[in-house]
Formats: C-alpha cells, structure tokens, sequence
C-alpha cells in the first residue's frame, strides 16, 4: 500500500486534472520520437542517425536557451493561459510534420516543437506545489515521475503497432491529437498564478539570474544540480551505448535491446513509487547521493555482463537514475518561495539539460575511443566526480536534515 502512497495526491481535485493533462500530453511525447526515427529513416536512410543526432542537438539547445525565460514567464503570467498555449502550439507544429518532404523541414520543426516544451515543462512544474503545496510536492511529482517512465516503457511498443497499422507518418497525427486533448483538459483548471507583486519588464533579465543564482547560492540545491551531472554521465552512455552492446557485444536483436532498455525504464518507474511512499523521511541530499552511486556503480561491470545480469544492472541505473532528478524537483519546491518557483524551475530545467549536451559528446567519445570498456571508464568518471562533488559540499550539504525550511533569498 505504501507504494501507491504518490496517488494520494490525486485526491486534490486540481492537481488531478493537471496531472490527466500531463499525462495525456507524456502520450504524445513517448510517441513523438518513435514517428521521428521512421520519418528520418525514410528521409534519409542510413543517414537517419545523423539526422537524430542534429534534432537531439537542437532540442537541447533550446532547452539551454529559453528555459530560463520560460521560468521568469511563468512567475508573471496566467499559468492556465501558458499551457494551454504551449499544449496547442505543440499540437499545431507536430500536425505538420506528415507534410515533411526534406531534412531541413524537421530541424525546423523539432527546434520549434522543444521551443514550446522549453516554456511548458518548468511552467508545469512550478504550477505543481502551486496547486498541492510544498509539503505535498513530492508524491505529486512522484506520480508524475512514474507516469513518464512508465509511458517510455510502453510508449514504443505502442508507436510501432500504430506505425505497422496506420503508417509512420500517421503517429504524428495521434501525437497532435494528444497535445490537444492536454490543452482542453488545462482549460478545466482554474486561474492559476503565483502570489508574486507585478514586476517591470526592465526587470525580466535580473529574474532569469536570479534564478540561477538561487541553485548555485543554496548548499543543498547546489549539491543535488552537480550530481545531476553525475547521473548525466552514466544516462549518456546508457542512452547511447547499450544498442551496440547488446547488439555487437553480446549479439542480440532488436527485442533483447527492448528489454533491456525496458528494465531501465521499470528501475525509474519502480524507484519513483518507492519515493512517494518514503514521503519525507529521508533526506533529499541524501537520497540524491545514494541515487548517483548506484547508478555509477551499476555500470561499472556492464561491459562483461550477458543479459539476465544487464537487465539487472540497468534496472538499478534506472533507479539510481531516477533517485538522483526527482527528490532534486522536490528539493526545488521546498526550498523555493512560490514567487520565485517559475524562474528557479526555468533555470533548473536549463541547467541540467546543459549537461546533458556536455555529457553526449562525452558518450560517444568513449564508446568510440573504448569500445570494450566504455561503461567502466564512464562508470568511474562519474564515481570520480561523485566524491569530489561530496567532498567539495560536505560542509554545505546537511545529510541528516530530512526536509530543510525553504531558505528566503532576495531577489
């Protein structure tokens, strides 16, 4: 029962059509992707991944770029009135990716489409402990942590049945359809707007430092933003590596590579109810650091492992994964003023999807360089900068503290 403690949130009424909102819109991501590669495929040919690469390049950059943005946007304006138009504006770019007849096209569109996540997601965010508090804000965040691993499990499987009964390019279709029914369902929540006094325009440009400034000043915020760097590492080379290690390592097809990739997906599905029901009773840094350990660990041995033992291990680089970017949400609503949760959201979401683009050219480089130890080589970088992170923090992390009173910071 304590597992399906993260559902209790769904007992607030306004908190359960954002989330039937969310959800709906994870649908259309877990499938997005899937019609992507068959589009890019069918452009391209066995230049497809190449093609994938530039459209993950433009998706991080303009995460990077108007996330901050995003956040000092959500701090000012009706948050009801964003997502609806973030949702629909998603709705509209992906309905035009059917017409597509050139590669240029997509990197139009993709950079487009992530324009408008870049201003939807740390808006969602923020409107969680907005609608269930702070001290609610983790099992909501919780389930809806779930729900995305839980839909990046059954979300291909899914996209490729549509694909084999309908065509590729009809997926984009359904992925629209879903962003629009997300748009409608925010419209049945109310007004929605932090408890924040007008601010200048002049001033717009000092909010998106501040936001910044508020992870890097705050001990614990700061020390859960580095070791997302940590977990960035070992997620690079799992997002990147696995394919040729089930494939050319050990020999397996396409199916085996599904499991695989599925038991990491379980591990942060499995790991994201055990942190609902755990509720406040474990430290965040702490839960954070245990989190990037197991999942740096995990890969260490990943590059002798057969099968049944990687599907072990990569269940526990999910978890650890997970244990590393959900408590640092939750730790974001603790200890962040309502007023200000826009702006930090934003410049967290930029931040941590920096390192991602840091992180991916690093993937590659050993599993180009190191092709029969990439996992261990990256599994003790990432253990290397673990310690010296710890090391570096201790005095400013407090372990023992299971939940710290948000600190007030100025502006």
């Amino acid at each position: 029962m304590r597992a399906l403690a993260a559902f209790a949130s769904l007992r607030n009424p306004r908190f359960a059509r954002l989330y039937a909102a969310q959800a709906t819109s994870q649908v259309g991501d877990a499938l997005t992707w899937v019609a992507l590669a068959l589009l890019a495929y069918e452009l391209a040919g066995a230049d497809a991944a190449v093609v994938l690469g530039v459209a993950l390049t433009l998706r991080v950059s303009a995460f990077v770029l108007l996330a901050p943005w995003a956040g000092v946007l959500a701090d000012r304006v009706e948050r009801r009135r964003l997502l609806f138009v973030t949702h629909l504006g998603r709705a509209a770019t992906i309905a035009l990716m059917p017409f597509v007849t050139d590669v240029w096209q997509v990197y139009a569109l993709t950079l487009l489409l992530n324009a408008f996540t870049a201003f939807f997601t740390p808006t969602n965010q923020a409107t969680v402990p907005l609608l269930v508090g702070r001290a609610e804000a983790g099992r909501a965040f919780a389930l809806s942590s779930a729900t995305t691993e839980l839909l990046g499990i059954v979300g291909p499987g899914l996209a490729g049945v549509l694909a084999a009964w309908a065509g590729g390019r009809t997926l984009f279709y359904v992925v629209a359809l879903a962003f629009l029914l997300a748009a409608l369902l925010v419209l049945t929540l109310p007004r929605l707007r932090a408890n924040v006094a007008g601010a200048a325009a002049a001033d717009r440009w000092r909010d998106v430092r501040d936001g910044s400034a508020r992870l890097w000043r705050d001990p614990p915020v700061r020390f859960a933003l580095l070791m997302e760097l940590v977990a960035a590492i070992t997620g690079a080379l799992v997002l990147t590596a696995t394919v040729v290690r089930v494939k050319a390592g050990l020999g397996l097809g396409d199916v085996e590579y599904g499991w695989v990739m599925a038991a990491y997906g379980l591990g942060a599905t499995l790991a994201s109810l055990a942190f609902g029901a755990a509720g406040g009773r474990a430290p965040r840094p702490l839960i954070i650091l245990v989190g990037a350990l197991v999942t740096a660990v995990a890969l260490l041995p990943a590059d002798a492992a057969p099968l049944l033992p990687l599907l072990g291990l990569w269940l526990l680089a999910g978890a650890g994964q997970n244990w590393v970017n959900l408590p640092t949400e939750t730790l974001l609503a603790e200890r962040t003023e309502e007023h200000a949760q826009g702006r930090v959201y934003g410049a967290h979401f930029a931040w941590s999807h920096l390192w991602w683009a840091f992180t991916y050219p690093l993937a590659s480089l050993l599993s180009t360089r190191f092709p029969d130890s990439a996992f261990l080589y990256g599994g003790l970088l990432a253990l290397s900068g673990l310690t010296l992170i710890t090391l570096g923090l201790r005095r400013g992390v407090r372990l023992r503290a299971a939940r710290e009173a948000p600190r007030t910071q100025a502006p």
